[in-house]
């Protein structure tokens, strides 16, 4: 029999709320990418919501991952994948509804996954890297699933502001005034730096090519 989480309710409660958004953003990802049908789409949406915690607590050593001992977790993301069948054509009418989903996720899971892994011994550094693998893990499987560059490899502000968010989590901590304001802070600000990449284009810095004798012919 599956047991009842017993997370604190802030960090359930924000793992809960990413596993939605990811659950929504993968179902509907797949169907635009790829035309899935039911069970694409909600075997993708509970992939893109899970993959990332399932990942972080195999690595911090918290098995069985809470995903497999915990039923809210693949209840919430089924609900997620099913609401996103079911209402795709409303939710497609938005374009920036994939990238707004998406965000959130992100911006929820790189605190949950550095604060779990405070609390299972590991330290800052860890702490933080840990974080945003949990943010951008399911959607890494996602993209590879529908045959895309992972986002995470492509876009500059993506991982960082998962780190940036899992930064100021640890921070607050550590720092002894973690709880409802600084989580959300910490995540509002990962949702804000990954919102200004995608409405004003910005990336990390790429490495400089070599011109190409074509390029050269047109100076």
């Amino acid at each position: 029999m599956l047991r009842v989480m017993t997370e604190p309710p802030l960090l359930l409660g924000l793992d809960l709320a990413g596993t939605f958004a990811f659950a929504l953003n993968g179902a509907i990802t797949g169907l635009e990418a790829a035309k899935l049908d039911i069970i694409g789409m909600l075997t993708l949406g509970m992939i893109t919501a899970l993959g990332g915690g399932i990942l972080r607590d195999i690595l911090i050593n918290a098995l069985p991952p809470a995903t497999f001992s915990s039923w809210p977790y693949i209840a919430v993301a089924a609900g997620g994948a099913l609401i996103a069948f079911f209402l795709s054509q409303q939710l497609r009418r938005f374009t920036l509804t994939i990238l707004l989903l998406d965000a959130a996720g992100l911006s929820l899971f790189c605190v949950t996954g550095a604060t779990k892994s405070l609390d299972y011994g590991l330290g800052p550094a860890q702490a933080v890297i840990l974080g945003a693998v949990t943010a951008v893990g399911g959607g890494t499987i996602r993209d590879v699933l529908v045959r895309q560059v992972p986002t995470v490899l492509t876009s500059g502000l993506y991982a960082i502001p998962a780190l940036i968010g899992a930064a100021i989590a640890v921070t607050a901590v550590r720092t002894g005034v973690y709880g409802v304001p600084a989580a959300l802070g910490a995540a509002a600000a990962c949702f804000l730096i990954r919102l200004a990449g995608i409405r004003y284009h910005i990336n990390a810095p790429i490495a400089r090519e070599d011109k190409t004798d074509e390029d050269k012919s047109r100076e």
